[in-house]
């Protein structure tokens, strides 16, 4: 008997699936409770595998994982290149594969580059809302690409930040970004003239040398760094991050792939996932820094909620 072909699920009909980030808060809350569980929560994930393509200045990240909770079985394949030449092709791009976790059998391929930006997003809505000092006013970001995008979307959703700076490296696409918004963006000439008296800062860039000075950070801001995947690359320098308690998606993953906590040295103090499932506390009142790195497992659970609803439409 023969299987019927794969769904195929463009940029387009993921962005229409999944239209808010803010959507995949709460699923992604457990799936991180659940990876920091161990073996009992039901995460079967390996740190990425990363094939350099050292003739291209790229990678190519390979990122499977499975959710017990979900039923849910996905492998995310996605390149990443450090100076692209042909500025119109995006520095990361994605593709996700959907199994049945019954047979092994593809069910869906999906674009992975709309769920990378959006699941993200969500983490660090979940941090920063955990961390965050009371009544932060000033939000910052550093970097105007597609995360800049999807972090600005969902942080102006969730949060009521007064002000909205932004400095990026090519200041017109600072200015471009400001311009495709719906809310008002001050456009700073310097990361220092936006980092200064910031609440909530963003650093969503492709930086391999630090971009943010501890001595700009104001006292018990919390940062969420997007960017610096590489071990040998940095975003913040050595005064962010060991004058600062830090998280971390996973703590294996940090200690294999961030520059910015290999290279500083700096304690880990705990896994985000530790935090939404109460064992650790959230440290609101100090300066804190939340490193990402991307999991698979919230491409998993991305994946299958866009798939369980194109499947409740059809």
């Amino acid at each position: 008997m023969s299987q019927d072909p794969p769904l195929f699920l463009g940029a387009a009909e993921v962005e229409r699936l999944l239209q808010r980030a803010s959507d995949l808060v709460a699923p992604l809350e457990t799936a991180l409770a659940n990876f920091s569980r161990g073996p009992a929560g039901g995460v079967v994930q390996p740190v990425r595998t990363v094939v350099p393509v050292p003739e291209h200045g790229g990678f190519l990240g390979v990122m499977p994982a499975y959710s017990a909770e979900d039923d849910a079985l996905t492998t995310k394949l996605v390149t990443f290149y450090e100076h692209q030449e042909d500025s119109s092709v995006p520095s990361h791009q994605a593709t996700v594969l959907l199994f049945d976790p019954r047979n092994g059998s593809l069910r869906a391929v999906l674009d992975g580059s709309v769920i990378t930006a959006k699941r993200t997003a969500a983490v660090s809505a979940i941090a920063t809302k955990l961390l965050m000092p009371p009544s932060a006013e000033v939000l910052c970001i550093l970097g105007a690409g597609v995360q800049a995008h999807s972090h600005y979307d969902i942080f102006t959703e969730l949060f009521s930040f007064k002000e909205v700076r932004m400095w990026n490296r090519t200041k017109e696409n600072a200015v471009k970004f400001a311009g495709s918004v719906t809310g008002p963006v001050q456009v700073c000439s310097s990361a220092q003239e936006a980092v200064i008296g910031a609440d909530v800062i963003i650093t969503v860039t492709m930086a391999t040398t630090p971009i943010l000075f501890g001595e700009w950070v104001k006292p018990g801001a919390h940062i969420n760094a997007i960017g610096a995947s590489r071990p040998d690359w940095r975003e913040l320098d050595d005064v962010v991050m060991k004058n600062s308690v830090l998280y971390v998606d996973s703590r294996e993953a940090a200690l294999t792939e961030s520059g910015d906590v290999i290279l500083s040295g700096a304690e880990i103090f705990a896994e985000l996932g530790e935090v939404v499932k109460g064992t650790k506390p959230a440290l609101c009142g100090k300066t804190t820094v939340f490193k990402s790195l991307g999991m698979a497992i919230e491409d998993t659970v991305a994946a299958k909620l866009v798939y369980d609803s194109w499947s409740a439409g059809n």
